[in-house]
Protein backbone atom coordinates (compact mmCIF):
# COMPACT_ATOMS: atom_id res chain seq x y z
CA UNK A 1 0.00 0.00 0.00
CA UNK A 2 2.71 2.51 0.99
CA UNK A 3 4.63 2.10 -3.03
CA UNK A 4 1.29 2.45 -4.53
CA UNK A 5 0.64 6.17 -2.24
CA UNK A 6 4.42 6.91 -3.41
CA UNK A 7 2.78 6.25 -6.83
CA UNK A 8 0.17 8.66 -6.45
CA UNK A 9 2.22 11.44 -4.43
CA UNK A 10 4.72 11.29 -7.38
CA UNK A 11 1.95 11.53 -9.92
CA UNK A 12 0.23 14.41 -8.15
CA UNK A 13 3.48 16.37 -7.24
CA UNK A 14 5.69 15.91 -10.11
CA UNK A 15 8.40 13.99 -7.68
CA UNK A 16 10.67 11.68 -7.96
CA UNK A 17 10.50 8.04 -5.49
CA UNK A 18 12.61 9.08 -3.09
CA UNK A 19 11.08 12.72 -2.40
CA UNK A 20 7.33 10.63 -2.80
CA UNK A 21 7.91 8.77 0.35
CA UNK A 22 9.21 11.36 1.58
CA UNK A 23 6.37 13.66 1.42
CA UNK A 24 4.44 10.14 2.86
CA UNK A 25 6.88 10.47 6.11
CA UNK A 26 5.90 14.35 6.40
CA UNK A 27 2.35 13.90 6.77
CA UNK A 28 2.47 11.33 9.27
CA UNK A 29 4.78 12.91 11.34
CA UNK A 30 3.16 16.10 11.19
CA UNK A 31 -0.74 14.78 11.37
CA UNK A 32 0.87 11.82 14.40
CA UNK A 33 -0.93 9.61 11.80
CA UNK A 34 0.79 5.75 11.11
CA UNK A 35 2.68 5.88 7.63
CA UNK A 36 0.41 3.23 6.91
CA UNK A 37 -2.62 4.66 7.59
CA UNK A 38 -1.79 7.79 5.81
CA UNK A 39 -1.09 5.76 2.59
CA UNK A 40 -4.09 3.97 2.49
CA UNK A 41 -6.04 7.51 3.09
CA UNK A 42 -4.06 8.56 0.37
CA UNK A 43 -4.76 5.69 -2.25
CA UNK A 44 -8.59 5.43 -1.65
CA UNK A 45 -8.62 9.16 -1.93
CA UNK A 46 -7.95 8.21 -5.69
CA UNK A 47 -11.28 6.08 -6.06
CA UNK A 48 -13.56 8.39 -3.21
CA UNK A 49 -12.17 11.82 -3.86
CA UNK A 50 -12.48 11.84 -0.21
CA UNK A 51 -9.21 12.67 2.13
CA UNK A 52 -9.44 13.84 5.87
CA UNK A 53 -8.67 18.09 5.75
CA UNK A 54 -5.73 17.01 8.16
CA UNK A 55 -3.99 14.97 5.93
CA UNK A 56 -5.14 17.13 2.84
CA UNK A 57 -3.61 20.42 4.24
CA UNK A 58 -0.16 18.53 5.69
CA UNK A 59 -0.05 16.81 2.26
CA UNK A 60 -0.51 20.21 0.44
CA UNK A 61 2.05 21.84 2.62
CA UNK A 62 4.75 18.63 2.35
CA UNK A 63 4.15 18.83 -1.49
CA UNK A 64 4.82 22.20 -2.00
CA UNK A 65 7.84 21.55 0.32
CA UNK A 66 9.24 18.99 -1.84
CA UNK A 67 8.97 20.81 -5.37
CA UNK A 68 10.82 24.04 -3.70
CA UNK A 69 13.72 21.53 -3.02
Amino acid sequence: MVDQAIGVVITLGGLRPEQGFQVLREVSQHTNTKLRQVSELIVEWVHSEHLPDEIRTSLDKALATARSI
